[in-house]
């Protein structure tokens, strides 16, 4: 898995349409507000060019790409929390998700009805921001009750949780998102991450444009990302109409498509640059006769860490790992080649894995 990404938005900015055409799920699209009443989950391949060349050098009869898991939720309106519309029940289905794709109108249509009348990015930006507080302000008060009832036998450590879910609480009620709260220790960092809030999510808003706008940014893409770089948040424009044009034609005719519009990738392949990046993640691959399989890591992870991600008991009985570059194999077409170059590297406990190496992990237990 590569990772796992919560689509959010107001009804009618084209969620369900989007998700349909990176997903192929099926989900129901249509134009008028709350279409999509039950989450929707799809997972998609990652496009990756690699892979298909380590499958051209060792013809595996296994391949198995790294994936991308979507949540698709009914659209939010103004007082969601407090039953409006389909209400903001399904916001627990993307608490587990590691990152939310903020899905942001940004084009004119007088054939689409906007919730709220008109396109206004900031404020819509803002509407479900409150909601997603709201949330999180009902998910910080259980846990709050939780410690307080446990702080009762006098135990100190727990008070500290208690007096610590206070203040995560009053920093939300100033309408703060609970990523920007000053986390002081790692017990803190450990009681705050348990809460999986949504607000203390890296963010990545997707503008929804016009295809005709697609090679020009318009003022409201402007707008969120500066929006966007006061959060430190990504920004990928698209447009769902294209995406689910895309969609339906075969594979070899979508580069040419997309050329044809001026676009150099999908709106898929924007999505997943960016939340790579977003959540500084890197793809490895262990490859040979049997199998070619790519894998995700977080940045900065040691050779046994990586191990780990393919199964724990690599990473107990991590013996070494040994390195090859997918530029050196990509260019030497051999692991051959490669050995006569001197360039299978042979690492330790310490090494940090890059993207694109091509591992093999010696292991015992």
């Amino acid at each position: 898995m590569g990772f796992t990404c919560g689509i959010v938005g107001l009804p009618n900015v084209g969620k369900s349409t989007l998700f349909n055409a990176i997903t192929a799920a099926g989900a129901e699209a249509a134009n008028y507000p709350f279409c999509t009443i039950d989450p929707n989950v799809g997972v998609v391949s990652v496009p990756d060019a690699r892979i298909e060349r380590l499958v051209q050098l060792y013809n595996p009869p296994k391949i198995v790409p790294t994936t991308l898991e979507f949540v698709d939720i009914a659209g939010l309106v103004k007082g969601a929390s407090k039953g409006e519309g389909l209400g903001n029940q399904f916001l627990s289905h993307i608490r587990d998700v590691n990152a939310i794709a903020h899905v942001v109108r940004c084009f004119d249509d007088t054939n689409v009805v906007h919730v709220d009348g008109s396109v206004n990015p900031k404020r819509d930006i803002e509407v479900i921001e409150t909601e997603l507080i709201i949330k999180d302000l009902d998910t910080v008060a259980k846990k709050q009750s939780d410690a307080d009832r446990r702080a009762k036998t006098g135990d100190k450590k727990v008070r500290e949780e208690a007096e610590f879910y206070v203040r995560v609480k009053e920093h939300l009620s100033t309408g703060r998102l609970a990523k920007y709260i000053a986390i002081n220790n790692e017990e803190e960092q450990l009681w705050f991450r348990d809460m999986h809030l949504l607000t203390g999510k890296p963010v990545m808003y997707v503008c929804n444009v016009h295809e005709k706008e697609m090679a020009s940014e318009n003022a409201y893409v402007k707008e969120v990302r500066e929006i966007a770089a006061k959060e430190g948040s990504k920004v990928v424009v698209v447009s769902a109409a294209v995406e689910a044009e895309v969609a339906e034609l075969p594979q070899e005719e979508r580069p040419g498509f997309l050329t044809s519009l001026g676009l150099k990738e999908s709106g898929l392949s924007k999505v997943i640059h960016e939340g790579y990046d977003l959540l500084r993640l890197l793809t490895f691959f262990t490859a040979g006769p049997k199998e070619v399989h790519a894998w995700t890591a977080p940045k900065g992870s040691t050779a046994p860490q990586a191990a780990g991600v393919i199964h724990s008991d690599f990473e107990k009985g991590f013996i070494r790992a040994e390195i090859m570059k997918f530029s050196d194999l990509d260019r030497l077409g051999s692991e051959a080649a490669i050995k006569e170059q001197g360039l299978l590297h042979i690492e330790g406990k310490e090494y940090l894995v890059e993207d694109g190496d091509v591992v093999h992990f010696r292991f015992n237990v």
